[in-house]
């Protein structure tokens, strides 16, 4: 089993659950590809698994920074990469599963990430004048220089414009074309995905358990440790607009209207990452019956060849 198998597609469509199952069937561990489950202290809002599932099955690339200490794709990709190679030299299988087509498109295809470094002062005027002005401005520059990127970046991942613009800055040259792709590594791409009105379902159902799990409790309790929401941590989908509530700059019922509309949104702009046309990711769809046994098939499928 030492082939990898990628759990691929939107959030809130199932990716965890079949993970975890499959780790179970055929003695795997889990590698997060979650941009936000890497935080320690920020559980609700990004829906890790549970400490129960935790401990059926091993998972690698969860809590492993605070929310205020800097995290790149080039070190994700190190660890994950680490972490995969880990796995397999025990013989068992491992399992890249998560919605981050960044994270998981860098470890699938071997990207050569950028080599510039951070430009602390570029990056303080680029938030300033987002905070002053908002996002646009920047994320039309970055349309004008770097089409392709853009396509990939939602205008509000602030981090993510920020960091594109920076390499670009530092090297002339488009952030989409600094990422070299090498040839896919073996491995079984599965996607799960359903209709548009069923994810939309799925997410706001998601939200609302949130927000009965405590999610409003956990960002105060985030916020009074110092972790304010001016953090990359902390401008993610959920977080920021909770932030904005405990600041009494939205009601509740505003800050939840615009967390459905945001991870609406995300579950859109996911699709440019895991294309329904890709030819290297197995599709399936979770109103299908009989899928699990199908997708089982096709791991099973991974030990006889």
């Amino acid at each position: 089993m030492n082939t990898l198998v990628a759990v691929v597609g939107p959030t809130g469509i199932g990716k965890s659950r079949l993970a975890i199952r499959l780790a179970q069937d055929f003695g795997g561990e889990i590698v997060s590809a979650d941009s936000r489950q890497v935080y320690r202290l920020m559980d609700i809002g990004t829906a890790k698994p549970s400490w129960q599932e935790r401990s059926l099955v091993s998972h690698h690339l969860i809590d492993i920074i605070y929310p205020d200490e800097d995290f790149s794709l080039a070190r994700y990709q190190q660890l994950a990469d680490q972490a995969i190679s880990g796995i397999q030299k025990q013989s068992r299988l491992a399992l890249l599963v998560g919605g981050s087509g960044l994270y998981i498109w860098s470890v699938l295809e071997g990207w050569g990430i950028p080599g510039v470094p951070p430009d602390l002062q570029l990056r303080r005027e680029l938030q300033e004048e987002v905070a002053r002005n908002g996002v646009d401005r920047l994320y039309n520059e970055l349309i004008r220089i770097d089409p392709v990127a853009a396509e990939k970046i939602d205008p509000r991942n602030v981090r993510r414009v920020i960091r594109a613009l920076e390499v670009y800055r530092g090297t002339k040259i488009p952030f989409s074309q600094l990422q070299k792709r090498g040839p896919i590594r073996g491995a079984l791409i599965i996607g799960l995905t359903a209709d548009r009105a069923e994810l939309y379902r799925r997410v706001d159902l998601r939200i609302e358990q949130m927000l009965e799990q405590g999610l409003v409790e956990e960002v105060k309790k985030l916020v009074e440790m110092g972790y304010g929401i001016h953090l990359p941590s902390m401008s993610g989908i959920g977080y920021k607009q909770m932030g904005l509530f405990l600041k009494g700059e939205l009601t509740l019922e505003t800050a939840v209207k615009k967390i459905k509309t945001e991870t609406h949104r995300f579950v859109r702009r996911q699709y440019n990452w895991f294309r329904l046309n890709d030819n290297r990711i197995r599709w399936f769809d979770i109103q299908q019956e009989k899928i699990e046994g199908e997708i089982r098939e096709q791991v099973a499928g991974l030990g006889r060849e």
